[in-house]
């Protein structure tokens, strides 16, 4: 049976649900909010803005934010180079069916933001989180132009205003219930469980019945809690498409439990 102590609040699978509609950046915050070292340094130096600045940027954040907040309340400003943060800018030269930035015509639940360096936007909608880096001086009703990283600027040209933000996809996420059952298996290992309370927890107690046979659901089980510590201890940089960390000491603190 499931240790009590250990249940609070990993074992409901009813409170991951929410993961099944968040791109990538957003599952990056949900592993990195679970490192006991960057809880740490958010203890330690959220209140202090020089040291907090040093640490956000070893995380790979422009600021620290808070690891209590999921990816449904965190708006984490993530260092610049992800691919699916859409830049608008004012088109100084536009031609007569130029589309304009038409702020309410974008689609989903909308977020403004600073990020310590610009205006950014976010707009969630079931399965779907656009992101947009507002340049200065864009206003609502602007002929617009937009460019994806790594690409060049072009005129957003579109008989419907705010047609064709509509059409900037995020980055495609890995399966759903993947991440779901991975985080949910992380919280339970950062709680203390054990791999046969972790099974019993994400798949049910009949599901354990042949627990000590070789393979099986024990061998899924343990992927699910080493993709976890992965994921958490760097491997969410991958999906914030953000640089490997150097080697060095952080490196070794990064990967510890």
């Amino acid at each position: 049976m499931v240790d009590p102590h250990h249940v609070a609040h990993w074992y409901p699978t009813a409170a991951y649900l929410y993961v099944f509609w968040l791109d990538a950046l957003a599952l990056a915050w949900e592993y990195l909010r679970r490192h006991p070292d960057y809880r740490l340094d958010w203890l330690r130096c959220h209140h202090r803005p020089q040291a907090a600045q040093e640490a956000a940027h070893r995380w790979g954040l422009r600021l620290l934010e808070d690891p209590i907040l999921d990816a449904r309340d965190a708006h984490p400003a993530w260092l610049p180079g992800h691919a699916a943060v859409v830049q608008l800018y004012p088109d100084a030269d536009p031609p007569q069916d130029a589309a304009a930035f038409a702020f309410w015509r974008i689609p989903g639940h909308k977020q403004l933001l600073h990020d310590g360096k610009g205006l950014a936007l976010i707009a969630r909608s079931p399965g779907h989180c656009l992101r947009f880096a507002l340049a200065p001086g864009l206003e609502d009703g602007m002929a617009v132009a937009y460019a994806h990283r790594g690409g060049t600027a072009a005129p957003a040209r579109s008989q419907a205003p705010g047609a064709a933000l509509v059409d900037a996809k995020p980055r495609p996420i890995p399966s759903a219930l993947l991440e779901l059952h991975t985080l949910q298996a992380l919280d339970a290992t950062l709680a203390g469980a054990s791999l046969r309370e972790i099974g019993e927890g994400l798949f049910g107690v009949d599901a354990v019945a042949d627990w000590y046979s070789d393979g099986g659901l024990r061998s899924k089980v343990r992927r699910l809690v080493r993709r976890g510590d992965e994921l958490m201890c760097g491997g969410y940089r991958r999906l914030a498409q953000l640089p490997p960390l150097e080697k060095g000491r952080f490196e070794d603190d990064a990967k510890r439990p």
